[in-house]
């Protein structure tokens, strides 16, 4: 830890065995857990909470000012969770008062340039992909992945293990388990290939594309829709995760597919 050509303000708390490399700017009020690397030329400011074993390469900031005109210089966090890889030049803004912190979870993995505003909660297992935006307050679930260039609206839902196309303009909540692509942004089908790799059965799998029919296919009026599958078909956690998802949508959710 004692690279002479970086600048490490005394009141920063660091484990023993983290790297910093050179030519790294760490802030007051910075903790930074055991075995962390901090590539060269990483600024981390105020507020940063950064886990163990993570990776930030180099050109990052971490815990910047919210670019938010309502930001008065409040305190407020930026957490990154173990693990986390955050590749070049990519930005984690810290909370506003609103909620005071923005989250990046467990084991993520955010690629180069990507953006992560103010006041965002982003899940475990997560990728964002190069150039991927995101604004204000989003939240995005465990294991969802943002395909590059994809930018994301303030206050936007996106359901976990949810899979969103490269160049997508996410206005709408995106609900769990599915694939999203075109323009505007759509339901284009389970993510069925993702599901598989965590797990998930073939007939689960089937029961999830079972109850999108409903949302997507058939009722298409996402309260009917939502009260025909709650009267209808089986319970289990994914049913009622989605419905819940939907239920709590404020923006509205992504429309069913169409054809070109």
């Amino acid at each position: 830890m004692n690279q002479p050509l970086a600048y490490i303000h005394p009141e920063a708390k660091i484990a023993k065995n983290v790297v910093i490399e050179p030519f790294v700017s760490i802030s007051k009020d910075v903790e930074i857990g055991e075995g962390t690397w901090i590539g060269p030329n990483v600024t981390i400011m105020e507020g940063a909470r950064i886990g163990k074993n993570c990776k930030i390469f180099p050109g990052s900031v971490i815990a910047g000012e919210p670019q938010d005109l309502k930001f008065k210089g409040e305190e407020s966090l930026a957490i990154i969770g173990d693990g986390t890889t955050i590749r070049e030049n990519a930005t984690v803004n810290r909370g506003t008062e609103a909620s005071g912190k923005t989250v990046v979870g467990k084991n993520c993995f955010i690629m180069a340039n990507a953006h992560v505003a103010h006041d965002c909660r982003v899940g475990d297992h997560v990728i964002l992909v190069n150039n991927v935006a995101l604004a204000g307050h989003v939240e995005i679930g465990d294991w969802a992945i943002l395909g590059g260039l994809s930018a994301v609206h303030q206050f936007v839902k996106i359901g976990k293990h949810a899979m969103i196309s490269g160049g997508s303009l996410v206005r709408k909540d995106v609900p769990p388990y599915i694939k999203a692509a075109k323009e505007p942004l759509r339901y284009v089908g389970v993510n069925s290939i993702g599901l598989q790799r965590r797990g998930f059965t073939s007939e689960k799998i089937q029961e999830i594309q079972n109850i999108y029919r409903y949302v997507f296919q058939i009722i298409k009026n996402n309260s009917a829709a939502v009260e025909y599958i709650e009267t209808n078909l089986p319970f289990s956690n994914e049913r009622d995760e989605i419905i819940q998802f939907i239920r709590d949508s404020k923006r509205g959710i992504i429309k069913g597919y169409k054809q070109d």
